[in-house]
C-alpha cells in the first residue's frame, strides 16, 4: 500500500524546506504529479495503522501553518 500526501502551504507558515524535512523524517519521499509526497508501506495495513500514521503526520506538521490531505491506496500491479 502507499499513502499519498498533498500539502497546502501558507505564506504565513513555515518554509517549505522545513516542512519537507519533517515529512521526510517520517519516511515520506517527495514526488511530482498529483501529490507532493508518497509513503510506501512494506505490506498491507489496516485502517487503524493508517489513522495512527495520520496522527503522526498531524503532530509533525502542527504549528507549521500548513494543511494536508492523505490518501492510502493498494499498490497497483
Amino acid at each position: 500500500m502507499k499513502t499519498y500526501l498533498l500539502v497546502w502551504f501558507s505564506s504565513d507558515g513555515t518554509r517549505p524546506s522545513e516542512v519537507n524535512r519533517a515529512l521526510m523524517s517520517l519516511g515520506f519521499q517527495p514526488m511530482q504529479g498529483s501529490y507532493d509526497y508518497v509513503y510506501d508501506w512494506d505490506d498491507n495495513v489496516d485502517v487503524n495503522e493508517i489513522l495512527e500514521f495520520g496522527d503522526k503526520v498531524h503532530l509533525s506538521l502542527e504549528g507549521m501553518g500548513v494543511m494536508f490531505k492523505i490518501e492510502t491506496i493498494e499498490n497497483r500491479t
